[in-house]
């Protein structure tokens, strides 16, 4: 291990950080160019052959972005995607990168490092940066956005060279070291382990824009909200978001375990897909939203207000017949498939909304990660593996093996490190800052 991230490690202060020289080369999770084709025709594209752990080369900074010693990333769907190269290699995407010329020249690499969640410490910052400095605990929002485009200066998610940080730019978070820029960087929660706060930036800021921001669903007190995988990262967060609103919380999940736990997590009505039917191929779209809809309306004696969906093919024709009239269904990804059929008459009859929505723009990052600040949000980490383990990690969500978030260590060398403000820790309870940990209690 490098002198400087030994510093790191050690709680070295700023001076000590700074004097330390940073390394030519780190270990970082990593995808090369000459394998997109690795998988060929194969059913099952292991993210366990593509993802490697070893080597790259460190990169120059830019003015306006800092280096940051990573403790702690997680595992997202991206992470599956750009290892899987679908819908297409992350490769085009660093290529288009690159043609902007200037620093951008350095995300076309023969190899991509990845991950788009970050929990670490500032140990350089570029000329430009003026609001972050060396020794600054931090994590990263997953927006990466052109700060010179007219459209980022109304919403960061609109620019045209929106991207999502290292999963369409280069290195990203489940390394030793990671690049982001000034515009992605937000305090880290000081009660929550480096692991805890890693694993919480990218699904609880996605959760946060589709639910509360004023381009999402703007749930309301009383609101009915339709949460499909619920237990997920994403989904574990929309709960929280709904009940901090005044909501009524109605997950759905596949499994009694992740039932459960959801449960635990204070969702108002735990719905396991499995027993309710809804994968029966012989059943209808309108069949299933019949079901759905009658289980909710008996708990209620209405019909959702919102579907909060992130599945996609499987689940979004249920989502635009089970919502009520007026009501909206708010998407920001196609986990199961990313052609979707609906029976057009009921949304345009009912005059339904589907709403689209991205990431979150740098001031909905913001504002979310205050809500964890204040212990307003919890993590719902599950369990950690070690970076040289993130095959595994990774192939545990590509299957959907797991519940939450999964947590990877990059330079913390255990867990339950990076606790800045225990008081406050122990005020919100070991109970609640762990309703997913694996061995936890469920009741």
């Amino acid at each position: 291990m490098d002198a400087l991230a030994e510093a790191v490690i050690a709680g070295a202060p700023p001076g000590e950080l700074e004097r330390a020289v940073v390394p030519y080369e780190y270990t970082a999770a990593h995808l090369r160019k000459d394998e997109v084709d690795v998988f060929g025709g194969a059913a099952d594209r292991d993210v366990r052959e593509s993802l490697h752990v070893g080597p790259v080369p460190m990169p120059e900074l830019a003015p306006d972005e800092v280096l940051i010693a990573t403790m702690a990333s997680s595992v997202n769907h991206h992470t599956v995607a750009s290892a899987t190269f679908t819908p297409r290699p992350a490769f085009d995407f660093l290529a288009q990168l690159g043609e902007q010329g200037g620093f951008e020249q350095r995300h076309d690499q023969p190899f991509h490092a990845i991950g788009s969640d970050a929990a670490g410490v500032v140990v350089r910052v570029g000329s430009a940066v003026r609001r972050w400095k060396v020794g600054d605990h931090v994590v990263v929002a997953g927006a990466w956005v052109d700060s010179q485009e007219p459209a980022t200066h109304a919403d960061g998610m609109i620019g045209g060279e929106q991207r999502i940080w290292g999963a369409e730019t280069n290195y990203g978070g489940l390394a030793h070291y990671s690049v982001a820029r000034a515009d992605q960087v937000l305090p880290k929660a000081p009660h929550l382990t480096w692991e805890e706060a890693a694993s919480s930036t990218l699904c609880a800021t996605t959760a946060y824009r589709m639910l509360v921001g004023e381009h999402g669903a703007r749930v309301k007190q009383g609101d009915i909200v339709l949460i499909w995988g619920a237990a997920g990262g994403i989904g574990s967060f929309a709960v929280q978001l709904v009940r901090n609103a005044g909501g009524i919380a109605v997950g759905v999940v596949s499994g009694a375990d992740k039932a459960r736990r959801l449960a635990g997590l204070g969702c108002d009505l735990v719905i396991d897909r499995t027993e309710l039917g809804l994968d029966d191929p012989g059943l209808s779209t309108a069949d299933r939203g019949r079901r759905l809809g009658r289980l909710i309306r008996n708990a209620f004696g209405e019909d959702p207000h919102i579907a909060f969906d992130a599945t996609g093919e499987k689940t979004f024709g249920i989502s635009v017949y089970v919502v009520r009239r007026g009501g909206a269904v708010v998407t920001c990804g196609s986990d199961s498939g990313s052609w979707h059929n609906f029976d057009n008459r009921y949304l345009w009859m009912n005059l339904k909304r589907v709403i689209g929505s991205h990431a979150a723009n740098y001031q909905e990052a913001w504002e979310c990660n205050r809500l964890l600040t204040l212990g307003r949000l919890s993590p719902v980490l599950s369990r950690t593996y070690p970076l040289a383990e993130v095959g595994e990690a990774a192939r545990l969500v590509q299957n959907n093996e797991h519940i939450g978030k999964v947590g990877v260590l990059c330079l913390a060398p255990r867990e339950g490190l990076g606790v800045a403000d225990p008081v406050l820790r122990e005020r919100i309870g070991e109970r609640k800052l762990t309703p997913f940990r694996v061995g936890a209690p469920t009741g």
